[in-house]
């Protein structure tokens, strides 16, 4: 097989693989996976915010996920290893998902996206924006921003300081849309200048 149609090929499979754990570990709150190759297998590392809903009773679930990964997914062998995310509060995937699940709980969509920033400030973070779209208040689609702090939006240091999700959830108006920025807590901002205390 061509080098690059393996390579495309790969990546394809993990964008797939993504999205299925997304959707089947969205009560662990799953933020990532990554695969890696061993002479015995493949080794699966979730990072997620509830490990234990990801193993299950007795590793029951885990199991299952592994005979899912590798009939579905042609993943031989699949050694899956599960980690806490340390501060789920500065984690975007994370913050998304809960404000999507306090929607899915019919938490009015102002109250879950100031809960949500008040949290993340206190974690400290240095800033975080919050985009709710979809049926809000009338028949239209519009969205709302709710920001706190400050968050980079372009350059270098965005790309590297600036954790970002964006999650859907159905709801009986239609499809929300939930988008969350995170500015992670550093010494210095790249690029700003601070006057010492007094101005001078």
């Amino acid at each position: 097989m061509d080098i690059v149609k393996q390579f495309i090929q790969e990546g394809i499979r993990k964008m797939e693989l993504h999205d299925f754990l997304s959707h089947y570990l969205v009560r662990a709150g799953y933020v990532e996976s990554q695969i890696l190759k061993t002479p015995i297998g493949t080794r699966i590392i979730i990072r997620a915010e509830r490990p234990n809903i990801v193993i299950g009773r007795r590793g029951s679930r885990i199991r299952e996920l592994a005979k899912i990964l590798e009939k579905h997914f042609g993943i031989e062998n699949p050694q899956i290893d599960v980690t806490q995310i340390e501060n789920p509060q500065l984690s975007a995937k994370v913050m998304a998902y809960k404000i999507a699940r306090a929607l899915a709980r019919g938490v009015r969509f102002r109250r879950a996206a100031f809960i949500a920033l008040r949290q993340i400030m206190e974690a400290g973070a240095l800033g975080a924006e919050i985009v709710i779209s979809g049926k809000l208040t009338s028949e239209r689609a519009r969205f709302e921003k709710f920001r706190a702090g400050t968050v980079l939006k372009s350059g270098h240091p965005s790309e590297v300081l600036v954790d970002e999700a964006n999650v859907q959830v159905l709801l009986k108006l239609g499809v929300y849309g939930v988008k969350v920025k995170i500015m992670k807590p550093i010494g210095k901002i790249p690029g700003r200048i601070e006057l010492p205390e007094g101005g001078k």
